[in-house]
């Protein structure tokens, strides 16, 4: 069974140091590894990713991230990776990471996504030069999750699929409809079922519900801060992906 805690949205600002440190500390004796949904800081700025990082830093478990819409709010997106990977994260943009977990490899392909809505209701790559521009972003951060996740080794008995921006609407609920095509896309949805995931995690919609899932049968879970209400959720996998509860 392999544990993998998660949670995003965490928004930590230069009056945070401290806050989530002690039960990062807890870690070790509840988890395999801590995935990141994004937005960890508030405006992304240096000294807000210094904050984060000083939290991340030393955990007993491997750390991966990807980052989120405020952590490119200051345009200094490059520099808030660098300050997390100076700490010991690894930080997802298009691309994966394979770790080892007692014998287990498990492999987490990662990207921050982008908007655009879902079936039936997004937007097309059509019209004017901005909004081809707004959907090919979107169309492109999910060919490269799809890549990321078809260049995990073969071996790996896990593969995650870890995102800012939701993949399917199921973990929107909650949020109003008129807003979903600006919190994920379904080009998200279709890299996962057509590359390969075994469990899907995002953020970014903090009044969503948590559990969702693919058309093609990926669990989704959406981990931002306020709707896991906790510091991290941790789920409890056996190899392919099979969600299972945690023993007595």
């Amino acid at each position: 069974m392999i544990r993998v805690a998660a949670v995003g949205d965490i928004h930590l600002g230069p009056d945070s140091a401290g806050l989530l440190r002690p039960a990062f500390d807890t870690l070790g004796a509840c988890a395999d590894m801590l995935l990141l949904a994004g937005d960890l800081t508030r405006h992304g700025t240096v000294r807000e990713a210094r904050v984060v990082a000083a939290e991340l830093a030393g955990l007993p478990v491997p750390v991966v991230a990807v980052l989120g819409n405020h952590d490119y709010q200051s345009d200094e997106e490059e520099a808030v990776a660098r300050e997390l990977t100076a700490a010991g994260v690894r930080v997802l943009e298009g691309d994966s990471v394979v770790m080892d977990v007692n014998g287990t490899r498990v492999g987490v392909a990662g990207t921050k996504g982008f908007c655009g809505g879902f079936a039936g209701r997004s937007g097309s790559e059509f019209g004017e030069p901005e909004m081809k521009a707004f959907i090919r972003h979107s169309r492109g951060c999910a060919e490269g999750l799809a890549k990321a996740l078809r260049d995990l080794d073969g071996d790996c008995a896990l593969r995650i699929a870890l995102t800012h921006y939701a993949p399917v609407p199921d973990t929107l609920a909650g949020e109003p409809r008129e807003i979903h095509p600006f919190l994920g896309s379904y080009h998200l949805a279709e890299a996962i079922d057509s590359a390969g995931a075994d469990f899907a995690v995002h953020g970014h919609a903090h009044l969503g519900t948590e559990h969702g899932m693919t058309a093609g049968g990926v669990r989704v879970r959406n981990v931002a801060m306020a709707v896991i209400d906790r510091a991290f959720a941790v789920y409890h996998l056996s190899p392919k992906g099979t969600e299972e509860d945690p023993p007595e």
